[in-house]
């Protein structure tokens, strides 16, 4: 007869000092221990063994079968869901499992690197002299204040899905400095609209205009760098 495995019995099979590696899918409880991608009970250093990983591996790039080659070795017992989603989003997740974790993901590459651009051509049309730099970075800026508010969105819908809207500090930190970074982002675009030669004239208001530009990097690596502490947890 198959094991029936309580969550908190599962997560004491997580690879470490030598225990066993188990995983659970759809209510099947998996030994990947023979696997090398889960030799430290950690999958590409995201999954952590010892868990539920239905939603992580159903939104993974790899097709499910790839458990068919792991024996079976229980189930696990089905808990009461910590709470209901609305009917709708239940039948669409369960069609398209990607909507649960991916629009983030996908989303906040763009604002990072339009953000980055912008002092990037702000520096190379103060080497070169080049107006088409300086151009281009106001166009980059224009692009990072549409991608922003996209990105933030995708953002809270995540939060809410996957973490229920509970306070997590990476969460709570990407939050606090994107409210930083798109009113940043406006101004600076209205200031340049307003004052097209303000790198143009030497003075305080182009030094002061750069070096807020260059903040931008700073916001947004801050940004990046809590958000690959939740896709990628440090030890």
């Amino acid at each position: 007869m198959a094991r029936e495995f309580e969550l908190d019995e599962l997560r004491r099979f997580d690879g470490k000092e030598g225990r066993p590696v188990y995983i659970a899918h759809a209510g099947k409880v998996y030994d990947v221990t023979g696997s090398k991608l889960w030799k430290t009970g950690r999958h590409m250093n995201r999954h952590n063994a010892g868990n539920d990983l239905t939603h992580d591996i159903e939104a993974a790039p790899h097709k499910l079968d790839v458990l068919e080659r792991y024996p079976q070795i229980g189930t696990l017992k089905e808990k009461p869901p910590d709470r209901e989603l609305p009917p709708a989003l239940e039948r669409l997740l369960s069609r398209v499992p990607m909507l649960r974790r991916h629009p983030h993901p996908m989303t906040v590459h763009f604002p990072i690197t339009f953000t980055l651009a912008v002092p990037a051509f702000l520096l190379l049309y103060l080497v070169t002299g080049m107006r088409s730099f300086e151009v281009t970075a106001l166009h980059c800026l224009g692009a990072a204040i549409f991608f922003t508010p996209v990105t933030m969105a995708t953002g809270f819908y995540t939060w809410w899905l996957n973490y229920f809207a509970k306070r997590v500090h990476p969460v709570t930190m990407k939050q606090i400095f994107s409210f930083i970074l798109l009113p940043l982002e406006i101004f600076l675009f209205v200031w340049r609209v307003l004052n097209p030669e303000i790198l143009a004239k030497s003075g305080p208001q182009g030094v002061i205009y750069f070096l807020l530009a260059v903040s931008l990097f700073g916001l947004s690596t801050i940004i990046g760098w809590y958000g690959a502490k939740l896709t990628f947890p440090t030890e």
